[in-house]
């Protein structure tokens, strides 16, 4: 009611503040992307130098571990590429990605999945204090 209220007193002021809200929307939306993109983008090169050093034999366990999970997370982004040229991706998208999290199945891959937070209880932050 205060949105109506409001746009009839100075609908151009409001427009103009919509819009702004939007741009800076959009604009935070396109440099986490990037930022993902870029992150992807690294992990992606360690993978190839891991199985390079891997077909030589220099590579430990733990760095083919890592360089596995990274394939993982290529294909999981191969998998969804897949849907974007389908139509209603904006839809579809989405709908696959609550779909798997509700199932328990993370499709993202983890440069997108949202960062998880390791929150301590707080009697442990108190008892390391004393």
């Amino acid at each position: 009611m205060k949105a109506y209220k409001l746009f009839h007193k100075a609908p151009v002021r409001v427009l103009k503040i919509n819009r702004t809200a939007q741009k800076l929307k959009l604009r935070r939306a396109m440099l986490s992307l990037k930022i993902a993109l870029r992150q992807e983008s690294a992990e992606t090169r360690q993978m190839l130098e891991i199985y390079k050093r891997s077909t030589r034999g220099k590579a430990s366990k733990e760095e083919i571990a890592i360089a596995n999970e990274q394939f993982l997370d290529v294909l999981r982004g191969i998998g969804l590429g897949i849907f974007a040229v389908l139509p209603f991706a904006p839809i579809t998208i989405p709908l696959i990605v609550k779909l798997g999290r509700w199932v328990g199945v993370e499709v993202m891959p983890s440069s997108f999945a949202p960062a998880k937070t390791n929150k301590k209880p707080a009697d442990t932050e108190q008892n390391s204090n004393s």
